[in-house]
């Protein structure tokens, strides 16, 4: 209301209004989805009558008063849903409405009828309100129009509800509002809608899915009919033959028309509408030329549906500034002449020639097109020309018809050649889509008719040429896109209408106006770009004739089979209506349940009518969840239940009469809670879930077992003491009260004791659904402090097990495992020997690692914690071994080593026994910090690796497949490698490991981080023959490398030389590289995999090498992986890659025969020279790329200051680009880029031209742009400014000489070098030409569906 009006003529009862109590009303809406979230709140003083209220409701809300109802919403207490009485004269207060209360009030549908939207166009004409109604509106789900169009409040009730109007608007299906203002057009025009109706379907002939006049036939009886404010279109556009896809693609509205008129022709063929189109649309003109010097006139005609008009016409700055003016310029001739002359039959040369078009006739209804989309050369765009052309409501057309063309005693019949083809600027302007063959053409307006007749034909019809505007299709927005709406003028009460889209109003001649488009200034050129872009673009005008001017058919007078079509859409509204009651009075709610067998949770959602009982519901959702043969039904029953906090909140106990819509609060779109359908068996009670309780799992833990048991549900209040609570827990669980202890998981390892008995629990931190864990044991570990307690330590282990998959390699645990047996540099024979007991099983055997697992386990349990060995293994800078170790296990390599093996299993016998218990690692004996990184430095730092295989003497020990051992655990530190932290993508991070023990190695607290706990398992099937599985719960706080050495006995290697793989959903494997991060982001039930091969180090990365080859087809080609270490050299990497190169590729290379470069995608970059060292010179990281390119000769590349870029020769007069050359510059001077381009080139200095490549490597062009759209010569003296700004190797310069002349290319050489230009750059994935967007040519399929040949336009 507006604060003016709060002050007039105010009653005398009311003026004590601030000394009444007030009423405080809070209404939901109800009657859709969208607005049920939604309230309404009005502070009303006490005396308020309930009409008044009703009044304020609807204001509010914006619907019509009167077309909805208000009953009482006050939560699960309300009994009457009776809607309260409009009508009546009680006050609010007498109506039962509380003063200094909340009174909640639900809005539904009066009468089964969703309520009405306010019609804001009704009773006035005011602009603004007008300009909201006639300019575009956007559409539910569509991306149609542009963003900055006016919004308009749309909902699903308001489609129900037919407009004030009375018409019937077309819902948009995504982008089809062109269609909608054809549609509607072509319904409101009387002489198209009554040819339709006449027309009448054989099903017998024809499917009526895909017959285009009989779905068109329906939605016209829809549109005329329909008590809905929109219909759908979509059985229109499925007649078509479109998909959903289609409904995505905007076309032109002018293009449709024809395309549609096309279509009707062809299915009305050979009945009584075949001619209608033209009947209603067709025009005829002449297309003529007239020699100047002997008058012989050659011509031929032509028709036409529409007339297309040129708002500005070529090369000019100024727009035509009405429709009169552009048929004026339509028909306007142009001279041949010049090099344009005509060569006139009867003069038998070429003469000077008049080119043009006449009139021959007009259609009754005149099609006029606003050529508003043009292309700017300039820019290379389609533009929209927004310029102002007014039209007017009359046209008169008589003025544009030629009486002496038809008397010209010049004029002769003739099919002229050359006519059609001259540079006339109509030839773009013709309607040429429905063009019959000349022969036909000539005859059609002639007849048998003398001369004489048909100039008095023509000469009456010019008499009676008077045209009415009743359609004016409108686009808004640019030739990108925009939005279509039709403003059409009824013929039955002469009343203009806006169609836009489901938005059905009225509109004005003023409306029609603002459509003329342009703005108020001047018609200057750029007036386009600031005008409005909103303007017509289609003009339809019926002619002004009493005697075939028709109206629309009434009821009485429809034929038969149009008033069955009637009759059925009618029933199929009414069947449709009573659905949707149906479905608003649905409560549609999730429905969990735990099924008494499977033991999972189940998930539907139950859908129940609001009249339906409980018990009803019961059967409802226990057929639903299919639980016949599991449970019988009077063992069932539903609760309320919250699934976020897995909560029962209560039980309908006695209620099983009452209907769910007043269980459940009404229909809803959406509910606050859930329902549970719970299940007993036969020998159990249900027990009473009442509102305010709080439900506990309560978990029994069994110390002497290490177990926790499953969940007991418990039932308590907040305000229950801990010590009420203990005897509520010892009923339930049968445990004495007296010795229990309590533990509350508030959150994820927030492990609380509860030991204050008089604290309540609300005090305590519980809510609606908690989780405890009791004890009632009475060991002394109650007299232990409760964080270093057996029970803390119990729990704090369980809440971070969890369960993996783990999938071991073929290979293990047989032959391979007794590397794992060596793999101490030390140790005493009884380890050795039953270490050897768990080999002496057979290869493969699952009793085998059973045994393993039975003893490893018990065996890692007693280990203590390395400590950190002093020295090291010594720098090795040169390494020859393999990239990976798959392939270590050879049968003949490992029979020729037997007494290797032997002598080193003497070796490791007699060494000191105490030894072995200092090397190895503990699971125990950790530091009591929770952060992620809790193992020793050493398990992580490749340099103190205890996973060299060594003898006493220190001398490398041959492996069972012959390779030394230096070469696998050769550490390539250098000083770099010092006093320097890792980045974060190297294998491992230094940052929270050393800093977590002192200097004497020994952890600074004890927490058990370590669990490792595991058994065989059998996979699924599919999982792969044979493949071996492990089940394995650990702690997800243990690192990486702890959990690779655990691993060590089931895959028979040791850690470093095998890699564990992560599986992800679809199979996808990632490898998990990072020894010091923990095992948190895992889950339970996650699989890994586990390969042989060599794992990365502290300091190691992963690399993949690609060659490069700068003159081949596809320049960039993957040779292998390596592995870089930070610290080592350019050159030490290429020495590693030596032996791979001709393994691995076959490439037999010296160390000086090629050169490593950065790798950017595809481009080239900084050449890498030999003195350069990884993570000092050269940033590295993970899974990093780097080009090998293999030199001609010497690398000419010594120092940072040099650049090499690739130089390529275009030679213009043959059409051809050379090779790449690569030129090594001292400086980034142009100038001297020149002089080494003159060198390779031989061109003199001052004609050498260049310009950079653009795009990705190699810089692919085509051959007839180069030339051209390259930036030829910049100004510029250095390489490293703009435009050029070329500052690192790799980068591509083409050079021509610029006195070599462009090859002239003759249309056929032109056409053949773009095909196969194209084809190149197509293969080499370049594009080939702009192309903002690919358009999809709009088609009708006639049999409904589209061919495979036209699927691939």
């Amino acid at each position: 209301m507006v604060p003016s009006e709060e002050n007039q003529l105010v009653p005398k009862e009311v003026e004590s209004a601030a000394e009444e109590p007030r009423v405080l009303c809070i209404i939901q809406d109800t009657t859709n989805s969208k607005t049920v979230n939604e309230r309404v709140t009005l502070n009303l003083p006490a005396s308020t009558l309930l009409k008044k209220l009703f009044e304020d409701v609807a204001s509010k809300v914006g619907y019509v008063n009167g077309t909805f109802d208000l009953v009482w919403g006050n939560g699960d207490n309300v009994t009457d849903t009776t809607p309260i009485d409009q009508n009546s004269d009680k006050t609010i207060l007498d109506a039962g409405f509380e003063p200094g209360k909340k009174n909640f009030l639900h809005l539904t549908d009066k009468d089964g009828e969703q309520p009405h939207i306010t019609s804001e166009e009704s009773g006035t004409t005011d602009d603004c309100v007008q300009d909201r109604f006639i300019g575009p509106l956007p559409r539910e789900g569509s991306v149609g129009c542009t963003s900055d169009y006016v919004s308009q409040s749309y909902s699903y009730s308001s489609v129900l509800s037919k407009s004030d109007t009375g018409y019937v608007g077309l819902v948009n299906q995504a982008m089809t509002c062109y269609l909608n203002s054809l549609l509607q057009t072509l319904f409101m025009t009387p002489e198209f809608r009554n040819a339709l109706y006449k027309w009448e379907f054989e099903e017998s002939e024809e499917d009526p899915v895909t017959s285009i006049p009989y779905q068109l036939q329906r939605l016209f009886v829809l549109l005329q009919t329909s008590k809905k404010r929109a219909i759908e279109t979509t059985d229109v556009t499925r007649s078509f033959g479109w998909d959903s896809s289609e409904a995505w693609q905007q076309h032109d509205v002018q293009e449709l028309c024809r395309v549609m008129f096309d279509a009707l022709e062809q299915k009305w063929k050979q009945t009584e509408q075949a001619d209608l189109i033209n009947q209603l649309y067709q025009g005829k003109l002449k297309d003529y030329v007239r020699c100047l010097e002997c008058g012989y006139e050659g011509w031929r005609i032509d028709t036409y549906l529409d007339i297309p008009l040129v708002i500005r016409p070529y090369g000019s700055n100024q727009a035509f500034a009405s429709v009169e003016e552009a048929l004026h310029a339509f028909i306007q001739p142009e001279i041949l002449d010049g090099p344009n002359q005509y060569f006139c039959e009867r003069c038998k040369k070429k003469c000077d020639a008049r080119k043009g078009l006449r009139f021959l006739h007009f259609p009754y209804l005149l099609t006029l097109q606003l050529k508003r989309f043009d292309f700017d050369y300039t820019t290379m765009h389609r533009i929209k020309l927004n310029d102002r052309m007014t039209f007017p409501e009359e046209l008169d057309m008589s003025i544009f018809i030629d009486v002496e063309d038809e008397k010209s005693p010049q004029t002769e019949s003739c099919t002229d050649s050359g006519a059609e083809n001259e540079g006339s600027c109509h030839s773009d302007q013709m309607s040429n889509d429905f063009s019959n063959d000349d022969g036909v053409d000539e005859g059609i307006c002639l007849e048998s008719n003398s001369a004489a007749e048909r100039i008095s034909k023509v000469g009456s019809e010019k008499n009676s040429l008077l045209y009415e505007l009743f359609s004016v299709m409108v686009h808004s927005g640019s030739a990108a896109g925009g939005h279509y709406y039709a403003c059409i003028k009824s013929f039955s009460d002469d009343q203009w209408y806006s169609f836009n889209d489901q938005h059905v109003s009225k509109i004005t001649q003023e409306d029609i106006k603002k459509t003329y488009g342009g703005s108020s200034g001047s018609r200057g050129y750029y007036s386009s770009a600031f005008a409005s872009s909103t303007n017509a673009y289609m003009l339809i005008y019926r002619l002004k004739d009493p005697a075939r001017n028709a109206k629309f058919l009434e009821a009485h007078e429809y034929p038969d089979h149009i008033k069955q079509l009637v009759q059925k859409e009618r029933e199929l509204e009414e069947q449709e209506k009573r659905q949707r009651e149906i479905e608003r009075n649905t409560c549609k709610i999730k429905l969990f349940c735990m099924h008494p067998t499977k033991q999972i949770m189940m998930e539907n959602k139950l859908e129940v009518h609001k009249d339906r009982t409980l018990k009803e519901a019961v059967e409802i959702a226990y057929k639903l969840m299919d639980l016949e043969e599991a449970v019988p039904l009077d063992c069932c029953r539903l609760v309320k239940y919250d699934e976020f906090h897995d909560y029962l909140e209560r039980s309908y106990e006695g209620e099983e009469d009452t209907p769910m819509g007043l269980l459940l609060g009404g229909v809803k779109s959406t509910y606050m809670f859930d329902l549970l359908l719970e299940t007993r068996r036969p020998d159990q009670v249900f027990q009473c879930y009442k509102p305010g309780e709080v439900m506990v799992k309560v978990h029994v833990v069994d110390l002497r077992t290490e177990s926790v048991a499953p969940p007991i549900s418990v039932r308590a209040y907040l305000n229950q003491t801990v010590s009420e609570f203990k005897q509520l827990i010892s009923k339930a669980t049968h445990l004495p009260a007296e010795t229990m202890r309590v533990v509350l998981e508030r959150c994820y390892n927030d492990l609380r004791l509860l030991n204050v008995s008089s604290k309540t629990l609300k005090a305590e931190g519980f809510f609606r659904s908690n989780k405890v864990f009791i004890e009632s044991s009475e060991s002394l570990d109650h007299h232990v402090a409760y964080t270093d307690s057996h029970l803390w330590k119990l729990l704090d282990r369980h809440a971070n097990t969890i369960r993996l998959y783990v999938s071991l390699p073929e290979q293990s645990p047989g032959s391979q495992f007794r590397r794992s047996v060596y793999q101490k540099p030390s140790g005493d024979s009884g380890n050795l020997d039953e270490a050897s007991e768990r080999v002496k099983g057979p290869v493969g055997n699952m009793k085998s690692v059973e045994a393993i697992l039975e003893e490893s386990t018990e065996k890692l349990k007693s280990l203590s914690l390395q400590q950190q060995q002093e020295g090291d293994n010594g720098d090795s800078s040169k390494s020859t071994e393999a990239s990976d170790f798959e392939n270590i296990e050879s049968p003949s390599n490992e029979i020729d080593s037997s007494a290797e093996n032997r002598e080193l299993e003497n070796q490791i016998q007699i060494s000191d026994p105490e030894n072995l218990q200092s090397e190895e690692r503990s699971d125990s004996d950790v530091n009591n910090d929770r952060s992620t990184s809790s193992v020793d430095s050493d398990i992580l730092s490749s340099s103190h690796s205890s996973d060299t295989l060594c003898n006493v003497d220190n001398a490398p020990i041959p492996l069972a497949n012959g390779l030394d051992s230096h070469s696998i655990t050769s550490s390539r530190r250098s000083k770099a490698n010092q006093g320097k932290k890792e980045t974060w993508d190297t294998a491992e991070e230094d940052s929270g490991t050393d800093s977590e023990y002192d200097e004497s190695g020994k952890s600074r607290g004890e927490a058990q981080y370590m669990y490792f706990k595991s058994e065989p398992y059998t996979a699924d099937e599919g999982s792969g023959e044979g493949q071996k599985w492990l089940m394995v719960h650990v702690d997800k706080r243990i690192t990486l490398s702890a959990f690779k050495q655990h691993l060590e006995p089931f895959v028979g290697v040791p850690s470093s030389h095998f890699k564990v793989f992560r599986v992800y959903a679809s199979n996808q494997e990632f490898e998990s590289v990072r020894l010091n991060e923990t095992l948190s982001s895992f889950s339970d039930d996650n699989k890994i995999t586990i390969r042989l091969g060599r794992a990365l180090k502290k300091g190691e990365y992963r690399v993949k090498v690609y060659q490069l080859l700068v003159n081949e087809p596809e320049p960039c080609k993957f040779l292998l992986d390596a592995v870089f270490a930070k610290g080592m050299t350019v050159r030490q990497s290429k020495e590693e890659l030596l032996p791979q190169l001709r393994e691995q590729c076959g490439l037999d290379l010296t160390i000086d025969r090629f050169r490593l470069r950065k790798k950017t995608w595809k481009n080239p970059g900084t050449v890498f020279l030999d003195y350069h060292i990884y993570e000092e010179d050269i940033n590295i990281s993970s899974n990093w790329e780097v080009f090998l390119e293999i030199l001609d000769g010497v690398e000419k590349m010594k120092s940072m200051s040099q650049l090499a870029v690739l130089s390529r020769r275009w030679r213009p007069s043959e059409m051809k680009l050379d090779c790449f050359q690569e030129v090594v510059l001292e400086s980034s001077s142009v100038e001297e880029l020149k002089e080494k381009l003159s060198e390779v080139s031989g061109i003199p200095l001052e004609n050498i031209e260049f310009a950079k490549g653009r795009g990705t490597f190699p810089c692919d062009i085509s051959i007839l742009e180069i030339h051209q759209d390259l930036d030829w010569n910049p100004k510029v003296s250095t390489l490293n400014v703009w435009p050029l700004y070329i500052c690192d190797d790799g980068a591509v310069i083409f050079y021509r000489d610029k006195t070599e002349e462009l090859m002239e290319l003759t249309d056929e050489q032109r056409n053949e070098l773009m095909k196969k230009e194209s084809s190149r750059l197509q293969k080499t994935g370049h594009r080939v030409t702009y192309s903002p967007r690919k358009e999809k040519a709009l088609k009708i399929y006639l049999d409904g569906a589209p061919n495979k040949d036209l699927t691939q336009d």
